[in-house]
């Protein structure tokens, strides 16, 4: 079991109008603020003006517009400027993962003189950052409950993901009901990518018992609830349980003890979508099966076994070698059951770029210390494979 320190001083309010207790948390921290929010999908739903209303008394400086895959041109710079100007005291992000990973980075470089890109890209390390509340609309980052984001620099094809312990959101509102009208296409997709948060943590080298059994259930919740959500958009419990599994998915806490994965399936992933703009989940689904087929070796052979066991239900009295391959195709059907396309040509990628991505992806992502080191040729394999 590895040494660790962790901390999360994120407070969660969830549940059913839980926005009411929105003006005591914002008054305590600030009355000047930078309102995010994405592409009017809150306005639809009442959100808007909801939140419009509880704050009336204090004084709002909007930024709409944040797309998924968030901007760091012009929506991170815009953010820094409106915060610079309006001597902004706290930033509430009121949509999915993508405005609250923006608000982070606006959070820290609305604190910083030089250029937010040195902070995102780790050149330099931020000194202080604004406060960031949150409310969720959309279950799939778990941005909610952690110290990171990932923004995306299209001018230089870079999805990076930034992490800083100044960057947890200071409060983070959970109501599943705000979740209702989301999407076949965008459920599927945050289902995938909170699977996806998990299975990154659980295949690595050095596990324990206990966050196995966190990994393999919030996997099953994720599974069942996911499904569920699909069925019935209105089905409170399994909202409100897909919902939990997210935010508890990408903090840290299922992988406390264990050594690190290197999260090679989102370094892969980020490069997609840094060069086509594909939903990230949808991305993560594709990838997932085919690097799991890739790392299958004697090695890994057992991790798989378990995986299948207790997490698909598949015999264990089945040979190993049997087991693994079961696993890997469920992983696989799961994703397909749910309406996500398991092609990347379904997605409008072809081979044209397959050498240069995986090149940036060698380059940038450190996946040669990954739970198992992938070289540009096996990366080049994998993205091949996923066509």
């Amino acid at each position: 079991m590895q040494n660790f320190d962790y901390q999360t001083p994120t407070r969660l309010i969830f549940g059913e109008n839980v926005i009411e207790k929105l003006p005591g948390v914002m008054a305590a921290i600030g009355r000047k603020v930078l309102l995010t929010y994405g592409g009017g999908s809150i306005k639809k739903i009442g959100l808007y003006d909801k939140v419009k209303e509880l704050l009336k008394d204090f004084e709002i400086t909007e930024l709409p517009g944040i797309q998924p895959n968030p901007r760091y041109d012009p929506s991170v710079l815009d953010g820094v400027r409106l915060c610079k100007e309006n001597r902004i005291e706290v930033i509430l992000s009121v949509g999915g993962g993508s405005v609250l990973d923006c608000s982070k980075a606006i959070a820290a470089g609305a604190c910083y003189d030089g250029d937010p890109w040195d902070l995102i890209s780790y050149k330099v390390k931020a000194k202080s950052a604004l406060p960031v509340v949150d409310i969720i609309t959309l279950a799939a980052t778990g941005s909610e409950y952690d110290s990171g984001g990932v923004i995306s620099r299209t001018e230089t094809n870079d999805k990076i993901g930034y992490i800083d312990p100044l960057l947890f959101p200071v409060c983070s509102f959970l109501d599943p009901r705000y979740t209702f009208t989301v999407s076949r296409k965008q459920t599927a997709a945050g289902c995938a990518d909170a699977m996806n948060h998990i299975l990154e943590q659980y295949f690595c080298e050095d596990a324990t018992l206990m966050n196995d059994g966190f990994c393999e259930s919030g996997l099953k919740s994720l599974m069942i609830n996911g499904k569920a959500c699909l069925e019935n958009p209105e089905d409170y419990r399994a909202r409100a349980e897909m919902m939990f599994a997210c935010t508890l998915a990408c903090n840290g806490i299922l992988s406390l003890g264990n050594s690190d994965s290197g999260w090679p399936m989102h370094g892969i992933e980020h490069a997609l979508s840094g060069y086509y703009d594909i939903t990230h989940g949808e991305g993560l689904a594709i990838i997932t099966p085919r690097w799991m087929r890739h790392i299958l070796s004697e090695r890994t052979l057992g991790r798989f076994v378990k995986y299948g066991v207790n997490v698909f239900g598949i015999d264990a009295s089945l040979p190993e070698e049997e087991i693994a391959d079961k696993a890997i195709d469920a992983t696989y059907a799961f994703f397909e059951s749910i309406g996500i396309p398991m092609h990347l040509r379904q997605l409008g990628i072809d081979e044209s770029r397959i050498d240069e991505m995986a090149r940036h992806i060698a380059v940038n992502e450190g996946l040669e210390n990954a739970y198992v080191p992938l070289s540009e040729q096996d990366i080049k394999e994998i993205l091949i494979a996923s066509l």
